[in-house]
């Protein structure tokens, strides 16, 4: 009888073992979650990202999220950033050259694109459908 009760809780720890085992297996892991990439090319690019990248890091939960800043330099119109989380934009802007206003406004850009990621993050869990397939990198 003794033989039987622990055959049959070795056999439960076994299968929850298991259990635990296969959805650690099946969550995806993030390879490049924490990073900020910088595509920016100009001096007013560039301070967007250090001030950016600073107050993004300073976020309690934005080590998990992989995002880009991107530019696009015009010398007529200024230059136009935008920051992409899962290849959707999260937060776009135009900046004249002037360096002026820089922090204040990287200050708000953070603020904005880790509401959206954040958003984008409730949607993507709220909504799982067997037929579509994850984003890609």
């Amino acid at each position: 009888m003794r033989q039987q009760l622990v055959a049959i809780l070795s056999a439960i720890f076994v299968s929850a073992a298991q259990a635990a085992t296969e959805d650690v297996a099946a969550q995806p892991q993030e390879l490049y979650a924490g990073v900020v990439l910088d595509q920016t090319v100009t001096v007013v690019g560039h301070e967007f990202y250090q001030y950016f990248a600073a107050l993004w890091r300073d976020r309690e939960t934005s080590e998990r999220y992989a995002i880009a800043i991107h530019e696009r330099p015009s010398a007529r119109f200024g230059s136009q950033l935008w920051v992409e989380y899962a290849q959707r934009r999260v937060f776009q802007i135009v900046l004249q050259a002037t360096r002026a206003n820089v922090k204040e406004i990287s200050r708000e850009a953070a603020d904005i694109a880790f509401q959206n990621v954040m958003d984008i993050e409730v949607q993507r869990l709220m909504s799982h459908d067997r037929d579509l397939a994850p984003d890609e990198l």
